[in-house]
């Protein structure tokens, strides 16, 4: 069975440096399957499933959900609007970082290359010596702690493993959580890049615009309606790599994380970032825990040379620094440090304080006051601006949550059955999803609905989708 390959020509390498970095962007055509999904996941079928349960073996699932992504329309044109959106980077190192991370299909796992067995244990034990796992989670979690720090890719142990599955396969977050469908996570991000651009030029045009005397005043003639595309107007003061950049790496190891099963349902995923909320805070009473997605996408970055500009914004995404979260921010980083092998501090991602506590650095200008002694965070504009890009899970979480019970109303007049677990999930639930998103069929469902449902569907029965 071979899947079909597709050409995309929205993104192509715009140096000479990128010419030689990437020839695959060069060979005229892009392709969904590569050696290793689908003989690795027919593999996957046909194991014990003691051994599917823990874990340790690519998701049986993840030729299915490629399947699935590559039919679904909206999933695609997401796709497609995260690489245009790569193009736009002005950093020669991030956008070819990106661009292979994303759209690469035989791109390396750099943070897993030439790990071995002995190389894992240590990293978990050091996570452990360091309050940055919680050592419970290594007799509940499907595989133990090291399943959870790494879980399975293709040619694990090599220097060159790559993803289980396509970047554009991946779910957005676990199953019946937000963007739970195959392709979920470019949908999810192409949600957050927008919202990061809009809220930068929200901010602009509220706190970024002089009058004739130079003085700050909010011009309504200048408040118009942002697209993702106008990032010129966050000069002079916003980043715009930091803007586009951020939403586009932060949950780029849901492709490792979320990987699926046989019956169309998802791994599980392991917190990391803190032990729980008695120690996490310096010591002190705090819970730093965090999806290892996070930390996994977090130490990826830092194997790829990003600045620590960067690196702190896209750690941003699951907290702002502010309001006594620093804490939170710096054991993501720590732990990512840890897994890429990395020092946090020569590299400049972290400092330490007068109490020798780990502290965020101050970065561009803001350390002409030293605003750690007067007790104080360091940070920029747009590590915040990143945080609250990563919001919409408080409507897509509990749109997810309602509409799955709608799709288990409707399924019966399309010939499928909710508990026929499988192919439910494979064959209805998921194409439904991946082709119309949760929030759109809750809308639907508010003005029209269970009929209104079976209409959307219906549109998916009569082009052979279902």
């Amino acid at each position: 069975m071979r899947l079909q390959c597709t050409f995309h020509t929205s993104v192509m390498p715009r140096t000479p440096h990128e010419r030689t970095a990437m020839p695959w962007m060069l060979s005229r055509r892009y392709c969904l399957e590569r050696a290793g999904y689908l003989p690795l996941a027919l593999l996957a079928l046909t194991t014990a499933t003691a051994v599917a349960q823990t874990q340790t073996t690519p998701g049986a699932g993840n030729a299915q959900a490629v399947l699935t992504a590559n039919n679904a329309p909206l999933v695609q044109s997401a796709y497609h609007f995260l690489q245009a959106q790569i193009g736009r980077l002005s950093d020669d190192n991030l956008r070819t970082q990106t661009y292979d991370a994303i759209v690469n299909p035989d791109t390396c796992v750099l943070h897993r290359a030439n790990l071995k067995p002995a190389d894992r244990q240590a990293i978990v034990a050091t996570l452990l010596a360091q309050g940055l796992l919680n050592k419970a989670d290594d007799a509940t979690f499907p595989g133990g702690l090291i399943a959870g720090v790494f879980p399975p890719v293709l040619n694990d142990n090599s220097a060159c493993p790559h993803l289980p599955q396509p970047f554009y396969s991946a779910p957005g977050s676990s199953f019946g959580s937000h963007h739970s469908y195959p392709g979920g996570l470019p949908v999810h991000e192409s949600n957050n890049e927008t919202a990061d651009i809009n809220l930068a030029s929200e901010y602009h045009s509220v706190y970024g615009q002089y009058d004739a005397n130079g003085l700050d005043f909010v011009n309504a003639d200048t408040i118009a309606h942002p697209t993702p595309q106008n990032v010129a107007a966050l000069a002079p003061y916003l980043s715009p790599d930091l803007i586009v950049g951020a939403p586009l790496w932060h949950d780029w190891a849901k492709s490792i994380v979320f990987q699926w099963n046989a019956d169309g349902t998802e791994f599980q995923e392991l917190s990391i970032g803190g032990a729980g909320a008695s120690m996490d805070d310096y010591g002190q009473a705090g819970d730093a825990r965090t999806g290892g997605h996070h930390i996994l996408s977090i130490a990826e970055a830092m194997k790829r040379g990003l600045s620590p500009a960067f690196l702190i914004t896209q750690a941003s995404a699951h907290s702002a620094p502010t309001s006594g979260n620093e804490f939170k921010v710096v054991n993501w980083i720590r732990a990512a440090a840890i897994i890429a092998q990395q020092d946090p501090l020569a590299k400049g991602y972290l400092i330490k304080d007068g109490s020798g506590n780990y502290r965020l650095p101050a970065l561009e200008q803001t350390g002409e006051v030293d605003l750690v002694a007067a007790g104080q965070t360091n940070i920029l504009t747009e590590y915040e601006l990143h945080n609250l890009s990563d919001s919409d899970f408080t409507f897509s979480g509990p749109s997810v949550a309602a509409v799955q019970l709608v799709l288990a109303q409707v399924a019966g007049s399309f010939g499928y059955n909710a508990a026929d677990t499988a192919t439910y999930n494979n064959k209805f639930r998921n194409v439904v999803l991946a082709n119309f998103s949760a929030e759109r069929l809750y809308a639907v469902y508010s003005a029209n609905g269970l009929d209104g449902v079976r209409i959307e569907v219906q549109m998916l029965r009569s082009k052979g989708s279902l």
